[in-house]
């Protein structure tokens, strides 16, 4: 069965030689004219800008807990790897970002060329920049994995190689502290690339559309620049680094519940080896991506879905093999459980992603209706789009749910036993696995939304015929869509991961004090307030993003309109706009902004802990884990729903752009951008960070807690 692990590296290393040579096929493509390549110069120089500085100062928080969990180490409160473990996974998440950052903003330009040659060109070249994405995260997840792994196994933990029990809680403990390192990196960079990305949307949308009247990335919009900016720092290095979270955070979370369930080495290895087939799988898949000239919403999520059922169809006829030779200390029935948790995962993922995508694309009646109700004013399109996003939870949950009962009792769950307990949520951490195992293809439709969205800028603001803005604004609209179900894919994962990180948390509490007992009734006091507290934190940090885009978008929206009225000749179009000036903003309002939110996340079970003992810290993760999932969905998908309903409207509908309906659309439009960029996706980061927190200082809480 060792011999197995073997795969997960070659997975690793296959991942990134695609993402490398998908690279250099990007690069051999056309950047279009001498404005073009200046356009998408000035993008890529704010964008490496803004990260350099975000970077900069990440650092110091990291290097601070580096030290704090070093001397945690040294009074013997974790193991001596886990500081280092904790760098690695935030550099790692960082570099996921950054990665796909660099091919983002070498891509836009020429997905604006190629999309002057062809629709299918402009989709190859933009999906191709988004592959690079997807197989980077889960190359360098593997990577990583493997990594601490074999060095936990081989090197450090060689002298428990006798007892299988020990050294798998001794490597998956270590581990659970690079998810952490990732989670933290994942939340900065997502909260920070959201409130840059989202205060330049904002800002441009209402002074350039609204009030000026003048169309979307027009050229003599100030704050053009830096809404092209933030595409790639927020949607694409932001998500980079969250999806890297989800995907090693779920398979650390699995790795963990392994011991309980009494599968040992062969558990561990399952979800490692299923993220190495996935990744496989992924490569498969995208080569069945490709359409013809047709611009409908139909025809282009009909190409992009090609690949990603394509992949799951190999997941499917190859999850059974690795899980049957990998589970050899189990029975026949118990493996076939397994597999079984595995499609449980893989269809749940299927229909998050479906459902999201009928309450989100304009191709459908629920966000055609929400574009109806702009034609009644802002005030109606906003209460469409709340109550849209709020209906459209009911399914996720529903799903989840089942998907969670199926992977239980398929696993061989029993609720009297101990161990039948443990084989149960084992299975519902390898159904999130499921889920996430064809991430790379999964992310590649998902990165390859802002690249769209970037050549739709510049084909405007260099002043390409009609036609190839009508390209890219079909395949921007078709990235709005795939960008919410990859929010989807990574919402509903969480959930189930957080599940399995709060039994994770149990079990470390039971190893450090092998004498306590937990008691979990609702009606215990420290769980009760640790409940409510767990239930208000999803809100709190929302409330402290949102609030971080709005005051941000206020500075964007004074600068833009100082410009409009101080340079003279700028709506003429013969003086160009400081866009130096907007994007500076940005960068200097995202820095401030993030530490609140993300210092919120990290410290929020400590504090907790300390006040209301282990039992609180339980109360906090279910109540987080049940509102944050349920939020994150509503967020995600009423602000989806807003910006197609939006691009229903630009595309002809109720007057077109311009007309009264357009205007409404816009401010729904603009309300819906912190929803479903800034303050939804990172709500499932926060649930994962508040348990593997929780799990790194479990032995801090347990010995100084008040409340025992």
């Amino acid at each position: 069965m060792e011999k197995l692990f073997v795969f997960v590296p070659v997975g690793a290393v296959a991942a990134l030689l695609f993402a490398f040579f998908q690279a250099r096929n990007v690069l051999g493509f056309s950047e279009g004219n001498d404005l073009m390549r200046k356009i998408s110069g000035s993008i890529r120089q704010g964008a490496n800008a803004y990260l350099k500085r975000q970077y900069a100062g990440v650092s110091l928080f990291f290097a601070l807990m580096f030290v704090l969990l070093g001397v945690m180490a040294y009074a013997g409160f974790l193991t001596p790897f886990v500081p280092f473990a904790f760098i690695t996974g935030g550099f790692f998440s960082g570099l996921s970002g950054f990665v796909g950052m660099k091919i983002a903003t070498a891509a836009n330009a020429r997905t604006a060329q190629a999309s002057s040659e062809s629709l299918n060109r402009g989709l190859r070249v933009a999906f191709s920049a988004g592959t690079v994405m997807g197989f980077t995260v889960v190359g360098l997840g593997l990577l990583d994995l493997s990594i601490w792994f074999f060095l936990l196994k081989y090197v450090f933990y060689a002298y428990l190689a006798g007892n299988e029990a020990l050294q798998i809680n001794a490597i998956s403990s270590a581990m659970l502290t690079f998810g952490m390192g990732a989670s933290s990196m994942a939340l900065f960079a997502r909260v920070g690339g959201g409130i840059f990305t989202k205060a330049a949307d904002v800002g441009a949308d209402l002074v350039g559309k609204v009030e000026a009247g003048i169309p979307e990335d027009d050229p003599r919009n100030p704050a053009v620049i830096a809404d092209n900016v933030g595409d790639n720092v927020g949607d694409v290095a932001g998500m980079g680094a969250d999806l890297y979270e989800s995907y090693v955070g779920s398979i650390v979370a699995t790795i963990a519940l392994a011991v309980a369930a009494g599968y040992n080495f062969g558990g561990a290895a399952v979800p490692m080896l299923m993220a190495a087939v996935g990744t496989l799988a992924s490569i498969a898949g995208t080569f069945f991506v490709g359409c013809k000239e047709k611009t409908d919403q139909k025809t282009l999520l009909r190409a992009l879905r090609k690949g990603t059922y394509v992949s799951s169809g190999i997941i499917i006829l190859a999850a059974l093999p690795v899980i049957y030779f990998s589970l050899d200390c189990a029975s026949y029935p118990q493996r076939m459980g397994v597999y079984g948790a595995v499609l449980s995962g893989l269809l749940a993922g299927v229909l998050i992603g479906y459902f999201t995508e009928y309450y989100t694309s304009n191709t459908y009646k629920p966000t055609r209706e929400l574009a109806d109700s702009s034609l009644t004013g802002p005030a109606t399109i906003i209460i469409g789009g709340i109550s849209l996003g709020m209906f459209s939870t009911l399914l996720p949950v529903i799903i989840v749910g089942v998907s969670v009962l199926a992977s239980f009792f398929l696993s061989g769950g029993t609720i009297g036993s101990k161990e039948g307990f443990a084989q149960g949520l084992y299975g519902v951490g390898i159904s999130a696995v499921g889920m996430l195992s064809t991430l790379g293809i999964t992310l590649a439709t998902d990165a390859y939304g802002p690249v769209a969205d970037n050549a739709g800028g510049i084909a405007e603001m260099a002043g390409l015929p009609p036609e190839v803005r009508e390209r890219t604004d079909a395949l921007d609209s078709l990235g709005n869509t795939t960008a919410a179900t990859g929010k989807g894919f990574a919402i509903g994962s969480a959930a189930l991961t957080a599940l399995a990180l709060i039994v994770a948390y149990l079990d470390e509490i039971k190893l450090i004090s092998k004498d306590f007992s937990f008691n979990l009734d609702i009606t215990n006091p420290p769980v009760l307030i640790g409940l409510f507290l767990g239930t208000m934190l999803p809100f709190l940090f929302s409330s402290m993003t949102m609030k971080a885009v709005g005051r941000a978008a206020q500075n964007i929206v004074r600068e833009v309109r100082r410009q409009f009225k101080e340079i003279t000749g700028l709506m003429e179009g013969t003086a160009e706009a400081d866009y130096a000036a907007c994007v500076d903003i940005c960068t200097r309002s995202a820095q401030k902004e993030m530490i609140a939110p993300a210092i919120t996340g990290i410290v929020s079970p400590i504090i907790i802990g300390l006040a209301l003992g282990v039992n609180g810290v339980a109360g906090m993760l279910a109540g987080a884990t049940a509102t944050g999932f349920v939020l994150a969905v509503m967020m995600a998908n009423a602000g989806g729903a807003w910006d197609n309903a939006k691009k229903h409207i630009e595309a002809g509908s109720h007057g077109g752009k311009g007309s009264e309906a357009h205007k409404a659309a816009v401010v729904g439009d603009t309300v819906g951008d912190p929803f479903k960029d800034t303050s939804g996706p990172s709500i499932n980061i926060l649930i994962k960070l508040l348990s593997m927190v929780s799990i790194v200082f479990a032995g801090l809480i347990v010995k100084f807690s008040i409340l025992k």
